[in-house]
């Protein structure tokens, strides 16, 4: 079927029939190549919805006041050693690992994914990599704290440097020309998506931002906290995208997805339980802070067990509660109105004004 348009003297067709075939032939992979960047037909419609999710959830550092932390900073009587310990160490993890979710993004994901509608939630994901990397920025500048330190923290920390290097050994697999025609590659990138986005973002991350909302909870380093918190809210974003993002890799290449594959990813996230549980007890004084060790160890299981589940694996920990349903309450910022949150939710109303006149539309 074609279609005609007439402008003054020439009569343009539209092709339906290849228009249909170029969106059939968007896949996660191995899919319809081309710099148009054409998002529209959209396939993969959760990406867009995503994409739009996360810009109106914007923030930037600057927007939220250091005064009460830097004041607290220098408190040397009401703020413990163990204390200003969680936030250093807090900072100089997070500056680093940040920027190797950010790299993985860019240099090896999202030059492989062939929808323009996957790039496009991507490079989104990314650049809030980025947000975080100037948060922590921000934080290091105004406490004044030496940035060499942070950097020697996740370099002289042997439990730090392993949690490293189970990341990058994975992002370093697929840093070459692969053919991803062939299964074995197939799975090295379903892998790299796993391990980034349910592993790493989705409960390595999590030691430290609960050791820092549980300060954030005690009324210590509010803009700290703040920032901790927009931070989490867009790491649930993040892990979503890596979430969908390997389900439909999965679903459009099912040769992959054997009792094998399925095992060895299960195998991968207990060793990245086992790391964050060493990190944990060598790291993070947990009683400092008011909460129990066995309980803190619990959680990261059971965060676990979410993401598994999540991707329709089998849980490490059957029937494992949330010992900690604070920290679930502390990710729903949406319950909390504050001065600092203004220009946040400025971005937010902009973006529902803009939802309501498309749906107008």
């Amino acid at each position: 079927m074609q279609k005609s348009f007439s402008v003054g003297s020439k009569t343009f067709l539209l092709d339906q029939a290849k228009a249909e075939e170029a969106f059939a032939a968007k896949r996660v992979i191995n899919g319809r190549e081309t710099m148009t960047f054409n998002l529209l037909p959209l396939k993969y419609q959760w990406a867009y919805d995503l994409y739009r999710k996360m810009k109106a959830n914007h923030w930037e550092p600057e927007d939220i006041p250091m005064g009460k932390d830097i004041e607290q900073w220098r408190d040397q009587k009401h703020v413990s050693d163990m204390e200003r310990w969680i936030i250093r160490m807090g900072i100089g993890y997070f500056s680093a690992a940040e920027g190797i979710v950010g790299d993985n993004i860019q240099h090896v994901v999202r030059e492989l994914v062939t929808a323009p509608e996957l790039k496009l939630v991507l490079g989104r994901h990314a650049h809030e990599e980025n947000i975080h990397a100037d948060s922590l920025l921000y934080m290091i500048s105004s406490l004044g704290i030496n940035p060499h330190e942070c950097e020697a923290m996740f370099e002289d920390v042997q439990t730090i440097v392993r949690k490293n290097e189970f990341v990058t050994r994975i992002s370093r697999d697929l840093r070459r020309d692969l053919d991803l025609t062939k299964s074995e590659n197939k799975r090295l990138l379903a892998k790299n998506i796993f391990v980034f986005g349910q592993c790493m973002e989705g409960t390595q991350f999590y030691g430290l931002f609960g050791m820092v909302l549980s300060l954030y909870r005690q009324n210590k380093f509010p803009g700290i906290g703040q920032m901790f918190r927009y931070t989490l809210r867009d790491e649930s974003n993040h892990i979503e995208v890596f979430r969908n993002l390997f389900m439909d890799l999965v679903e459009e290449n099912r040769e992959i997805w054997t009792v094998e594959f399925k095992e060895e990813l299960r195998a991968t996230m207990a060793e990245a339980v086992q790391l964050e549980k060493e990190f944990i007890r060598d790291c993070l004084p947990v009683n400092a802070v008011g909460l129990a060790v066995d309980e803190f160890l619990l959680y990261i299981d059971y965060i676990a067990d979410r993401r598994l589940e999540g991707v329709g694996l089998a849980p490490l920990s059957p029937g494992v509660k949330n010992p900690l349903p604070w920290l679930a309450e502390m990710m729903d910022i949406k319950k909390e109105q504050n001065f600092f949150e203004g220009r946040v939710t400025e971005y937010q109303k902009a973006s529902a004004l803009e939802v309501a006149h498309d749906d107008e539309l």
